[in-house]
């Protein structure tokens, strides 16, 4: 019996532990990936969600089907749009088969990124995110996903500017590149900053092999694992040569 095409949110947080310090450096000496070691990360990212759902759905493909169209948000004392820019140019650059820009107004965009300081988080989230006042709120930032069989329709990160460079490095990483549809966490995944365990505050390379995988042409909005997994290989051989 065919499911009736329906909308699917998704919100997740990141819940690091409290520590201070640098991230991994960007110097750490290269490592080369296997073939089993992508497939097995793009599978954990991509199907599933770090907080599961009753619903079917989360175990299906999440990505944008056209054009990424940011608009960001600045309500905090720094400003950080010009890391933001330079994050949104990098995926767009990075991601082979994703199209990336920023708009001039909110409502051309359908991915919000709202950059706050910590005593507006709750508030922002409540009203942007939940639209519901006394909703609680979770984490130290957060992205919001709507998605259905044709792929997601909206995205909405809020990224927490004034407790440190680390922090709003990793929450500016992580939640953007989720809100582009690899939504699950995984504490194996070392190399990846899907891992609320991991120090990575930069767009890894294993990270990009598997936006490029997810991006590819051959993988499309709403296909199963089922579907999917038989294609990967010959998408690793593809995607390789596009990530240094």
């Amino acid at each position: 019996m065919r499911r009736p095409l329906s909308r699917l949110i998704l919100l997740l947080c990141l819940a690091l532990p409290a520590f201070s310090g640098s991230a991994v450096p960007s110097s750490a000496a290269p490592h080369t990936f296997s073939t089993e070691e992508l497939i097995d990360g793009f599978m954990k990212t991509v199907f599933g969600l770090e907080y599961r759902s009753w619903s079917w759905q989360p175990y299906l493909v999440k990505k944008y089907a056209g054009p990424v169209r940011f608009y960001v948000h600045n309500m905090a004392a720094k400003n950080r749009k010009p890391m933001v820019y330079r994050f949104i140019e990098q995926m767009g650059a990075g991601i082979r088969g994703l199209s990336t820009m920023v708009v001039p107004t909110p409502g051309e965009a359908n991915f919000h990124v709202y950059v706050v300081d910590r005593g507006q988080y709750r508030d922002v989230v409540r009203r942007h995110i939940y639209k519901d006042p006394t909703a609680d709120v979770p984490g130290r930032c957060l992205v919001r996903v709507v998605s259905d069989r044709r792929g997601i329709s909206q995205s909405a990160a809020v990224i927490v500017s004034d407790e440190g460079d680390f922090l709003f490095r990793r929450c500016l990483v992580e939640e953007l590149l989720q809100g582009l549809g690899p939504m699950n966490d995984d504490a194996s995944l070392s190399h990846s900053v899907f891992n609320d365990r991991s120090r990575h505050s930069r767009f890894t390379t294993f990270d990009r092999l598997l936006l490029n995988m997810l991006y590819h042409p051959s993988i499309r909005p709403g296909m199963s694992p089922e579907q999917v997994q038989p294609l990967l290989p010959g998408i690793v051989r593809q995607v390789r040569p596009l990530v240094n």
